[in-house]
């Protein structure tokens, strides 16, 4: 496969699609070693990870839980709160994704966090090379709550920038298909 094919069919697949099977924590070395070469300036290197399985998966999906029904009074849904503990037994791992912002006067906040995405874009397509996983960049307001930090353990400096759920993909399960506009809408050559 080559990258072209590699990132123009990655998927995002959910805990539904997830068998509840375990992945290999070896899979788990080569993804995450595999984000450890993103671009950086500076070379700071800040992305940090912290991977949830077993038991610790199932306290993270129980704190979201709690955090979702904190935070959603006026709109809470009993089906929507169960869906946490669903995902603990669907999910094999889960990696919180977090950035240290640099105290550096010349390098933005936004260079740190782009970089960290690039992390997360090089676990994402790391993927491509194991076609039974499959896994979803998970974010929304829950994440980036302080009640979520404290959670977590995360310093003043650092920001969690969501997880990224893991699982064996159920044999049966389609692949979505993708689209995008055409790349040209979103593009202007500036020639003089």
């Amino acid at each position: 496969m080559t990258i072209t094919d590699a990132i123009r069919s990655r998927r995002s697949i959910y805990p539904a699609q997830y068998s509840g099977e375990h992945i290999n924590d070896e899979v788990i070395h080569t993804l995450l070693e595999n984000a450890n070469w993103a671009p950086n300036h500076y070379h700071t290197e800040p992305w940090r990870f912290m991977v949830f399985k077993d038991d610790g998966l199932k306290k993270l999906m129980s704190k979201l839980a709690e955090l979702y029904k904190m935070y959603n009074v006026d709109t809470f849904s009993d089906a929507k709160y169960a869906r946490y503990a669903d995902r603990a037994e669907q999910i094999s791992h889960s990696i919180v994704v977090a950035v240290d912002i640099s105290d550096k006067p010349n390098l933005p906040e936004i260079e740190e966090i782009a970089a960290a995405s690039c992390a997360v874009q090089n676990i994402l397509l790391t993927l491509a090379e194991y076609p039974k996983v499959g896994g979803y960049w998970s974010t929304g307001k829950l994440v980036y709550t302080p009640e979520f930090k404290e959670f977590l353990g995360l310093e003043e400096n650092q920001l969690c920038m969501g997880m990224i759920h893991l699982g064996m993909i159920k044999p049966d399960s389609p692949k979505p298909q993708g689209k995008r506009r055409p790349a040209g809408e979103k593009i202007q050559w500036v020639v003089s």
